[in-house]
């Protein structure tokens, strides 16, 4: 069929669609009718594997669709058509904006193809085509529940997953469709842990939340043996608790924290140094719910610093850190000036900093923060002043030294011309009072001449319980002020009435000779009210003080139930308890369990076992030669004479090429629970002499056996790609050990312990990091050595050149108060104690960057002056040459394609236009090694922090036609080493 015939028919021609094959009318709606053999002809076309049937039924369905006829049941057959051609597509952004379009479309009859899709993007080659199938397992599980067991499969398989893209979003389907699903987690607990440092921002979060859960089940409490020292006031549960947990902690062991338990806290702690609110506060309360007591309060400072933010997270932050100041209120006595109200604040945030500023209130600040609550009085905002004549009195409550004086300076509000500062005032008077009513009789009096002034119904009906409950310590003002209240009575509020008549009904059981008619008046009054509130109170008392023959034999015991002692009220935070919800939650928040909300589980009682989460190493990721030195106290030789020592090589080899992308780009999983880089580096540091000794003997030897060797002609070489599997074999086995041994030989670790001059290996740039005329004749240069950085691999080794060209010496040159990037790390350089003048010293210090190419600021100091100085790297001097076979290099490169490339044209001068120029400009631009055996011009490295690859390679043209393309794990490095290689190029 035509289009021409398509056309027609939609605008209602007479051209007959299909006709040929079955002979209908499609707008008899005979081949479009709901019969299903119809339907299961279209449906067998669209599965047909032909593209000219699946085009026929596609017009076909649309015509039919144009007519306005149910296609329903064709849905699926055509998303499938639709979207599988797009998710197999070979560039990564359409596969996963087709699995993202599918996703979405919320009809339960495809959910068969998207559990399909899922599957297959899981496995994809590339981490975003996987990060956005973990971002459609919660959109399946709410569409089809029932397909929890299948999801829950993906989601084991992604949690494997090293790359940090992918790790935020699977941990977030795993919170939406299995968080009970703990043993899922077991096994990638340090991975995770590993991970957080360079996840987004957005996936810090998640991991993080999910994390404090899963520790809250994993490992003991370490306070466990610690008396949680809670506020200033105790109550008397509390009081009885603490006695119960000091005879406790007796009877218990020590703490021994877990290992994983502390690789958690320490590696989430440098995110408190993050850019993100959010972040900040789930690391902030995660240390709240697992740290032990005596680290918790490293995060009040990080805390402090959001306050500065938009006053909508300082709510937030606000919130949370009023309830930590309750069990926590030593971690933030030191900021206690950065509590203090501004007149700019929000009524909410001032609120909430009076909340915070009555939980640091000791006796030791009380004086200062009263002042500060004075000045707060005289404000506009009538609710700001209403809470801070609240936290007063609860000051006063809770310290009992400035009781008195509180109290004083509430009862002078009681003149202040504002009615709604002298009702409040009366509000919390009355909760005083009732702690030493004896001692305060004269306050009573006072506030009994207040009821012709006070207007406010809440502030009269406190004044009116006041009176009745110490009724006998006013004996004369008291039925006076019931003679003025009744007079007023049916013009008073509900509240006040009600007051008005237990006022009543006291004075008549203890003064019944002068207030026996006003009760009376006044029950005949509440009798007839409108409110049916105050008429059955008036009865229900009339019926219980006046004896009569009805009366019940209640009223024997009217003095006992209206004249009882009362407790004094407990004036508490609004916090308290409140951290029973998980602090960051929307339950906090709002002091509610919200939708979807997780319980933050108890301690257990028990360790569990901790060896669920010990992941099986592969030999060859173990690479710490000390450890095997140790194992092994006989080295074997460094070339086997045997083909069968090789192999163990070979299966090393093997094991590295079935390795993934991803995982060989994941550095920071290769330590099992984050701490054994610690003891490597410990071992290395603790080495004996002896071993030193014998590893210098082997070198030696070693590089006698490779002098001794005879040329190899220039045929034999290794320049020419080896042909036969045996020969990768053969090089792989005995030309990478020897390529990584002699440049150990030639490019030996930097010594730090004294100052000496090293020599630049190549044409190494130097830049001025203090001018002579600047340091007052002290100048100061530095490169990038390029050679290892021995106390710590993830470091750059950094040479700095001294010259004095003073006439006097210098003294005492160091380094003081680095201002690094979070993440950054400096290694110091040893003092050097005299510099003569006209002499030249070098030292070499070391800098982890954190692959980024921002500067570390320090200060230069002698023994008299300090400069501010800084190192700001090139995006090359932030990696290191890798050996790598052009087999590896073709494999690594072919999993880092799509956004991992980067590939730029460009045209070589005359003068580079040779393959040693292009190799020399590259090699200068960023420190990687060539790759033997290629084609092309190729380089391979790997970033010095993370260790993820970087591979770069130059294809040449005719007339100096080039292409260069660069695969990096990090697509910001990527990017700026393309720009810096395309300009050492060009140049």
């Amino acid at each position: 069929m035509s289009a021409s015939s398509a056309f027609n028919d939609e605008k209602g021609g007479s051209s007959n669609v299909g006709e040929p094959e079955y002979g209908h009318d499609p707008a008899s709606g005979g081949i479009f009718s709901s019969d299903y053999k119809r339907h299961d002809d279209l449906k067998e076309m669209l599965d047909s594997n032909k593209d000219s049937l699946k085009l026929e039924a596609m017009k076909r369905i649309v015509a039919m669709i144009a007519r306005g006829k149910n296609a329903s049941d064709l849905f699926p057959a055509v998303v499938k058509n639709v979207a599988c051609k797009n998710i197999e597509d070979p560039n990564q952004l359409i596969r996963a904006s087709a699995l993202r379009v599918l996703s979405s479309i919320r009809v339960t009859i495809i959910v068969p193809i998207m559990m399909l899709a899922i599957k297959e993007a899981a496995s994809d080659m590339s981490p975003y085509v996987r990060k956005t199938a973990a971002h459609a397992i919660p959109k399946l599980y709410s569409l089809d529940p029932e397909q929890k067991d299948c999801l829950i499969e993906v989601i084991e398989k992604l949690l494997a997953d090293k790359t940090t893209l992918v790790a935020g979003s699977v941990v977030m389907a795993f919170e939406e469709v299995c968080p009970e699903r703990i043993d899922l987690i077991h096994k990638n607990y340090r991975k995770l842990c590993n991970l957080l440092i360079d996840v987004e921002e957005w996936g810090q979060v998640v991991i993080i939340n999910m994390l404090t859960r899963y520790a809250r089940t994993q490992f003991l409490n370490p306070n466990m043996n610690v008396s949680i020292a809670g506020p200033h006031i105790l109550y008397k549960e509390e009081k009885e608790k603490k006695k119960t947990e000091a005879t406790a902690i007796v009877k218990r062991k020590p703490y021994v924290m877990d290992p994983d338990h502390r690789l958690l806290l320490r590696n989430t702690k440098p995110l408190l140094q993050s850019r993100n609110a959010a972040v900040v506060m789930a690391v902030a309360q995660l240390y709240f719910h697992l740290a032990p007591k005596a680290e918790v309060g490293v995060i009040a400072k990080a805390l402090v610093r959001l306050m500065r933010s938009h006053s909508e997270v300082q709510y937030v932050v606000l919130q949370n850190v009023a309830t930590m100041s309750i069990k926590r209120r030593g971690m933030f006595e030191p900021y206690l000036k950065s509590f203090y109200i501004r007149s700019t604040d929000p009524t909410q945030i001032k609120v909430l900093k009076l909340e915070v500023l009555t939980n640091l209130a000791n006796e030791t600040n009380i004086s200062t923060i009263l002042r500060e609550f004075q000045t707060y009085i005289k404000s506009n905002d009538k609710d700001f002043v209403a809470a801070t004549i609240q936290a007063i009195g609860r000051c006063a409550t809770n310290i009992g030294e400035v009781r008195d004086t509180c109290l004083n300076g509430l009862v002078q509000l009681l003149s202040n011309r504002d009615e709604l500062v002298v009702a409040e005032s009366v509000v919390v008077i009355k909760k005083l009072l009732q702690m030493q009513p004896e001692q305060h009789s004269d306050i009573i009096k006072h506030m009994a001449k207040l009821t012709d002034n006070i207007q406010v119904p809440m502030a009269r009906a406190s004044i009116l319980w006041l009176i009745g409950e110490y009724c006998e310590h006013v004996p004369k003002i008291a039925p006076d002020v019931l003679r003025k209240m009744a007079k007023t009575f049916t013009n008073e509020e509900d509240i006040v009435k009600l007051q008005i008549i237990n006022l009543a009904a006291k004075l008549y059981l203890t003064n019944s000779k002068q207030t026996k008619l006003l009760t009376q008046y006044v029950l005949n009054l509440a009798k007839y009210d409108q409110n049916y509130d105050i008429r059955d109170r008036a009865r229900f008392i009339r019926q219980l003080i006046v004896p009569t023959d009805k009366s019940g034999a209640l009223s024997k015991y009217a003095k006992k139930l209206f004249l009882a002692l009362k407790p004094a009220p407990v004036l508490e935070s609004p916090f308290k308890d409140r951290d029973h919800f998980q602090l960051g939650s929307l339950s906090h928040l709002l002091n509610a369990k919200a939708g979807g909300y997780q319980v933050l589980p108890d301690w257990p009682e028990a360790a569990p076992d901790p060896s669920v989460r010990n992941v099986e190493v592969p030999e060859w990721t173990k690479c710490s030669s000390r450890e095997k030195r140790k194992e092994k106290k006989a080295d074997k030789p460094f070339y086997s004479d045997s083909e069968g020592e090789s192999g163990p090589t070979e299966s090393a080899d093997s094991a590295s090429d079935t390795a993934s992308g991803s995982e060989s780009g994941s550095g920071s999983e290769e330590s099992g629970s984050g701490s054994e880089s610690e003891e490597s580096n410990e071992d290395s540091e603790s080495a004996s002499e002896e071993d030193e000794e014998e590893e210098g003997k082997k070198k030696k030897k070693n590089v006698e056996k490779i002098k001794a060797r005879k040329p190899v002609p220039e045929s034999e070489r290794y320049d020419s790609q080896p042909n036969t599997i045996a020969s990768v074999q053969v090089f792989d086995t005995i030309c990478k050990p020897a390529w990584l041994y002699m440049q150990f030989l030639l490019n030996p670790p930097l010594p730090v312990s004294v100052p000496q001059t090293i020599v630049p290996s190549g044409n190494l740039k130097t830049y001025e990091l203090l001018h002579r005329i600047t340091g007052e004749g002290l100048s100061v240069e530095y490169c990038f050595s390029r050679q290892p950085f021995s106390p710590d691999p993830h470091m750059v080794a950094v040479k700095i050149q001294f010259t004095n060209s003073a006439t006097s010496e210098a003294k005492s040159l160091h380094v003081e108060d680095a201002k690094l990037q979070s993440g950054m790390r400096i290694k110091e350089f040893p003092e050097i104690e005299v510099l003569p003048a006209g002499e030249t010293v070098s030292v070499v210090m070391g800098i982890d960057f954190c692959d980024s190419t921002q500067a570390a600021n320090f200060q230069l100091c002698t023994h008299t002056r300090k400069f501010f100085v800084s190192i700001q790297p090139p995006v090359g001097e932030l990696m290191m040459p890798i050996f790598m076979t052009e087999n590896e290099f073709k494999k690594e490169q072919g999993q880092l394609m799509g956004m991992n490339e980067i590939t730029e044209k460009l045209t070589l001068e005359e003068k580079c236009q040779g393959e040693h120029a292009v190799v020399q400009r590259v090699t200068t631009a960023a420190n990687l090694s060539r790759v033997p055996c290629g084609s092309d011009k190729e380089f391979a490295g790997k970033t010095v922090t993370s260790g993820s690859l970087v591979l770069v390679s130059v294809v040449t043209k005719e007339d100096g036609a080039a292409q260069l393309t660069v695969n990096c794990e990090k697509m910001v490095i990527g990017t700026m080493l393309v720009k810096d290689i395309l300009q050492a190029l060009t140049q």
